[in-house]
C-alpha cells in the first residue's frame, strides 16, 4: 500500500523480509507522552479490524512501537511533524521527537492497512499483514489546512469532526472556521444574544445561483449555531490529533447578520436583515467606539474558546460605499489623520491586531488587508491572485497561499455540463496537481503554508461539502506536505486510484474521476450548472499595488 500514499512521504524504501502480521496477540507499546497516539491508534484498529490491541508499556512478542526520541522540536514547526516509520516481520516502530510527528506517523500506518479496515466495524478476517518498508518524511510547510464555511450553509457539530478526521488521515493540521457572514452568524458570545437569537438564521435562500434572478428564494429557514461547549469539544477532539481549529470572525464586512440583530453598528443605523442571497454586500460596521467595542466582545470569547496561536479577523470584500457616504464616517477619517475613508479598514484591522495580542494571539487576514498597510506580523492569506503571494512575503508577512488558481474547491470540478451547482469556473484534480505554491524566486521559508478553500454558498449540505473536497482536497494535501522531487516522482494522480478505496471505505461522498455519479449529477433543477458568461465579469478583482 505504501505506492499509494496520500500525501507522498519524503522517502519510502520497501525492503526483504516477511510481513508483520497484526493479531489478537499484538500490543501497543508507547508511553507516556507518547501514549495519546498509541491510544488513538487503539481506537482505529479496533474499529476496523475487530483486534483489541492494548497500550502497555511492554510487550514480548510482536508489537506496534511509539516512542519519542531525540530533542522536542518547538510548536508549528516542521520538525514537530517529522517522523519515522519502520515495518519488519518483528514489528513496527513509529519515532518522532515531538508528539505531532508521532500523529502523522499513526494516519500513516493507518494508509498501510487494507483500506477495508478504515471502516467503522470489521468487514473482513483477521489477520491483517503489513508490508515491509521503512518511512523517513517531514512536511514541506508548517500550515497545511482546509477552510470549511458553516456560515453560508450551517454544517451540523458531527460533520465538523467528521471533517477534522478527514484532514487528519491526509496529515492536513489546520482546520479553519468560517463562522460569520451576511448569511448567518455561527457561536454564541455571552452579552450579545440577538447574534444567535436573530443573525444566526435567515427565513429562506435564493433558489439555483444568486446570479440567475429566474427561480426565486425556497421559502425554507436556515440556519444554526455552535454552542461554546459544541466549539470546545471540536477544538479538544482536533486537538487530541494535532490539528489545530482556526476561527475565523469577518470583519468590518460581511455583517449583514451582525447589524440584524445590532443596527445601531452600523453606519446608517437602520434594521437590515440576514441576507438570504450571495454575494458582496454593502454594509460594513461603522468606525466607532461602539463596534470596537463589539469586535473585542467578540474576540474575548473567541480566545477562551479556542486556543490557536492564530486568530483570522476575515478583512475581504469591505466595501467603502457606506463609509464614503457617512458624514459621521468622513469625520473619524479627518480625525484619526486618515488621508481617505478608505484607510478605515486599515483602522480596524490595527485595533483587532492590537486587541488579540493582549491575549497573546497573531491576526490572520485575506489579501485586502494589506491595501493601506497591515501590521508587520500579520499572516497574509492571498486567495485573490497568486501573485500577490511574493509581494506579501517581500514585505516580511507570513503568507499562506489560498488562492483562486487552484485551492478553491467551491469552484466546478471540471467542464462536465453534469456537475452541480458551483460559483463558477473550474478547478480539477490535475490543475490541483501541477501547482507550485512557491513563486518563482521567492525561498520557501516565506512561505508559511497551503490552505484549501470550501466556500458553502453552493454546498447546502455534508454530502455536497464532501462531493466538492474530495479527491481534490487529497492532493491539495499533497501539494502542501510533499517535496516537489516526492512529487515529481510519484505523481499524485498516479495515486488516487488506490486512495478511492479508503475514501469508499469511509464513506465519503468524492467525486469519481469519470464524472459524477447519478444522484450526484447537477440535474435540470436548483442543483443545476450555472456558468457566468467569461467575457461580462471575472471573479478575480483589480489588484493593487502594495
Amino acid at each position: 500500500m505504501y505506492e499509494s500514499l496520500i500525501p507522498q512521504p519524503t522517502s519510502v524504501e520497501a525492503h526483504p523480509g516477511g510481513p508483520f502480521t497484526l493479531d489478537g496477540d499484538t500490543r501497543i507499546v508507547a508511553t507516556e507522552a507518547a501514549a495519546e497516539a498509541g491510544w488513538l491508534l487503539h481506537d482505529y484498529l479496533r474499529a476496523g479490524t475487530g483486534l483489541t490491541v492494548p497500550v502497555t508499556d511492554r510487550a514480548d512478542g510482536g508489537a506496534i512501537t511509539l516512542e519519542l526520541s531525540g530533542d522536542r522540536p518547538a510548536d508549528g514547526t516542521t520538525a514537530a511533524e517529522a517522523y519515522r516509520l519502520d515495518v519488519d516481520a518483528d514489528g513496527v516502530r513509529l519515532s518522532a521527537a515531538h508528539p505531532a510527528g508521532l500523529s502523522r506517523a499513526v494516519q500513516t500506518l493507518r494508509q498501510l492497512l487494507p483500506a477495508e479496515t478504515l471502516r467503522s466495524a470489521p468487514v473482513g478476517t483477521t489477520p491483517v499483514t503489513l508490508a515491509a518498508v521503512s518511512i523517513q518524511d517531514e512536511p514541506r510547510f508548517a500550515w497545511r489546512g482546509v477552510m470549511l464555511d458553516v456560515a453560508r450553509h450551517f454544517q451540523p457539530k458531527e460533520f465538523v469532526l467528521r471533517m477534522i478526521d478527514l484532514a487528519a488521515l491526509h496529515r492536513l493540521n489546520v482546520v479553519q472556521l468560517h463562522l460569520t457572514d451576511d448569511q448567518g452568524w455561527r457561536l454564541e458570545v455571552p452579552g450579545r444574544p440577538k447574534l444567535t437569537e436573530i443573525g444566526s438564521w435567515r427565513p429562506e435562500t435564493v433558489i439555483g445561483h444568486a446570479l440567475d434572478d429566474t427561480k426565486g428564494y425556497d421559502g425554507t429557514p436556515h440556519g444554526g449555531y455552535y454552542t461554546a461547549a459544541d466549539l470546545r469539544e471540536i477544538v479538544a477532539y482536533a486537538a487530541r490529533r494535532h490539528i489545530t481549529v482556526v476561527p475565523e470572525i469577518d470583519l468590518p464586512g460581511h455583517v449583514r447578520s451582525v447589524l440584524a440583530g445590532y443596527p445601531e453598528l452600523g453606519n446608517t443605523g437602520e434594521p437590515t436583515t440576514v441576507a438570504t442571497t450571495f454575494g458582496i454586500f454593502s454594509e460594513v460596521l461603522a468606525p466607532t467606539e461602539a463596534a470596537l467595542d463589539f469586535a473585542r466582545e467578540v474576540f474575548d470569547t473567541v480566545v477562551d474558546i479556542f486556543p490557536s496561536p492564530y486568530i483570522h479577523i476575515g478583512g475581504d470584500e469591505c466595501p467603502r460605499t457606506e463609509w464614503r457616504d457617512s458624514p459621521a464616517a468622513r469625520d473619524k477619517a479627518k480625525e484619526l489623520g486618515l488621508s481617505s475613508v478608505d484607510l478605515l479598514q486599515s483602522w480596524f484591522t490595527k485595533n483587532f491586531a492590537e486587541h488579540l495580542a493582549g491575549h497573546g494571539r497573531q491576526i490572520i487576514g485575506w489579501d485586502e488587508i494589506l491595501d493601506g498597510g497591515a501590521p508587520d506580523d500579520a499572516v497574509i492569506a492571498v486567495w485573490r491572485d497568486f501573485s500577490i503571494a511574493a509581494k506579501a512575503a517581500a514585505k516580511g508577512h507570513k503568507v499562506i497561499v489560498a488562492p483562486v488558481q487552484a485551492t478553491y474547491l467551491d469552484y466546478y470540478e471540471s467542464t462536465d455540463a453534469e456537475e452541480p451547482l458551483r460559483i463558477f469556473k473550474n478547478i480539477s484534480v490535475d490543475t490541483i496537481a501541477e501547482f507550485e505554491p512557491v513563486p518563482e524566486g521567492t525561498s520557501d521559508e516565506l512561505i508559511f503554508g497551503v490552505q484549501a478553500q470550501l466556500w458553502s454558498e453552493y454546498l447546502p449540505v455534508p454530502s455536497a461539502v464532501e462531493y466538492a473536497a474530495f479527491p481534490r482536497l487529497s492532493a491539495i494535501a499533497d501539494v502542501a506536505w510533499s517535496t516537489p522531487e516526492a512529487r515529481t516522482a510519484s505523481p499524485v494522480t498516479g495515486r488516487l486510484e488506490e486512495h478511492l478505496k479508503r475514501l469508499d471505505a469511509l464513506g465519503v461522498n468524492y467525486r469519481p474521476p469519470s464524472g459524477p455519479r447519478p444522484w450526484q449529477k447537477g440535474g435540470t433543477g436548483a442543483r443545476a450548472r450555472w456558468d457566468l458568461d467569461d467575457t461580462s465579469r471575472d471573479e478575480t478583482p483589480d489588484l493593487p499595488e502594495f
